[in-house]
């Protein structure tokens, strides 16, 4: 059903291939400017998407695009168009001692295929990172935001058109299990396939796939407020954490805190009661809030529900945050070792000793040390947009930039030697 489609990606994955990185570049500052004077018709298939949407779920936000996105994302595209190429660069070279010459050159995948959910700014992500490094892409959304990207890859189709590229670089498949069940069985025409979701998505691409996936996306990430912690400083870099945006894989989804600081726990999770999170506490931490007098300002109190035991471990992706109570460094590391998805961990201490060995210990694609873990982000590690965060060991971990979206091949070159 779906072998046209895939072969014609193919074919032009191979043209993609021999366009000069200028060209690529000028083509990704051609669609920026479109996507800005376009934004209307992007904005009102937006609307017919939210529509269908319960407000109050939390892929809502997810879903939803503004006139401000809009210019985040063209602003995002131009910043991988102005970044260098990831394809020619020579990885390794050396001489033998039989006079052969190699190099490791750094090459396009060829086609990429994309699983997805409600996200339509991950249509523009994948492209603009697909294309500047030389590789077609094909894509599969999530029904929840299909109307979003129709209009995400018609507009790009037309700016290819129009700058003479062949459109079937980008190819969108119909929302259907038909169309997952055909990119994950896509053998001999997709190279790479990468799911962008939740766990079971996740879970269900790499469980069924016939070509080679990387995970990422699905992201269990916990802060550890050590004994030697700044309350303010702990206070600010939760709250960002875990509010800056509820609805993405880098929010924080549970608090660790060394018993010896139980009292001020109030105090590092007073910004978070001012934006309305309900905390999932285990009895000590919860006894402890129950405990704090009321704040001066702003809600009486905090919300508060006792842990269960499905709380830690999970991925709220809302308002929401467990609260786990240790009495060592030792015991915040087995609680991350048990409940953590190998996405982002963080640990706020004012001890060196013990944030190195937490930063050692935890196995985890990204590691902080008195940060927020809402910078794990290609454009803010200085990546430009990404195609994800890879939570895997093998190939590429953390987020996904042009260089983790290339592969590579050796070049011999010889004067006509013949092996023994």
């Amino acid at each position: 059903m779906f072998t046209d489609t895939f072969s014609a990606v193919k074919s032009a994955s191979r043209q993609l291939a021999l366009i000069p990185d200028d060209r690529r570049d000028a083509v990704l500052r051609a669609v920026a400017g479109t996507l800005e004077a376009g934004k209307v018709p992007l904005l009102a298939a937006n609307a017919r998407d939210l529509a269908r949407m319960d407000p109050a779920s939390p892929l809502y936000d997810r879903l939803r695009l503004t006139p401000q996105r809009l210019d985040t994302i063209a602003a995002g595209m131009r910043q991988v168009a102005a970044l260098p190429s990831p394809l020619g660069r020579t990885l390794d070279s050396r001489t033998l001692p039989n006079g052969l010459r190699l190099r490791k050159v750094s090459v396009p995948f060829g086609v990429i295929g994309i699983v997805y959910e409600a996200r339509p700014n991950v249509t523009f992500d994948v492209f603009s990172l697909c294309f500047k490094s030389g590789s077609a892409c094909v894509l599969k959304g999530g029904r929840d935001a299909d109307e979003s990207n129709r209009a995400a890859v018609g507009l790009v189709r037309g700016v290819l058109e129009r700058e003479g590229v062949c459109p079937d670089v980008v190819r969108l498949l119909p929302p259907t299990h038909e169309a997952t069940a055909a990119i994950l069985g896509a053998v001999d025409y997709v190279d790479l396939c990468i799911p962008r979701g939740g766990r079971r998505l996740i879970d269900f691409v790499r469980d069924n796939a016939r070509v080679p996936v990387i995970e990422t996306g699905a992201g269990v990430v916990n802060t550890y407020f050590d004994a030697r912690g700044d309350v303010e400083m702990g206070a600010r870099i939760i709250c960002n954490a875990k509010t800056r945006r509820v609805s993405v894989c880098n929010a924080l989804d549970c608090l660790i805190v060394h018993r010896s600081r139980l009292a001020d726990l109030a105090a590092l999770c007073r910004p978070l009661a001012d934006r309305g999170v309900t905390l999932y506490a285990d009895r000590e931490a919860l006894e402890a809030l129950r405990q704090a007098p009321p704040f001066d300002s702003g809600p009486a109190r905090l919300l508060l529900a006792e842990a269960t035991p499905d709380t830690f471990g999970t991925e709220f992706m809302d308002y929401k945050m467990a609260v786990k109570t240790v009495a060592s460094l030792d015991e915040a590391l087995a609680h991350i070792a048990r409940y953590g998805s190998g996405h982002s961990e963080c640990i706020i201490t004012g001890d060196e000793a013990a944030a190195r060995r937490f930063q050692a210990a935890v196995d985890a694609a990204c590691v902080y040390w008195n940060a927020p873990t809402s910078f794990t982000d290609g454009a803010q590690f200085g990546l430009g947009a990404e195609i994800g965060i890879s939570t895997q060991k093998l190939g590429a971990r953390g987020p996904m930039g042009l260089e983790e979206i290339t592969t590579y091949k050796w070049l011999i070159e010889g004067a006509g030697q013949v092996r023994a």
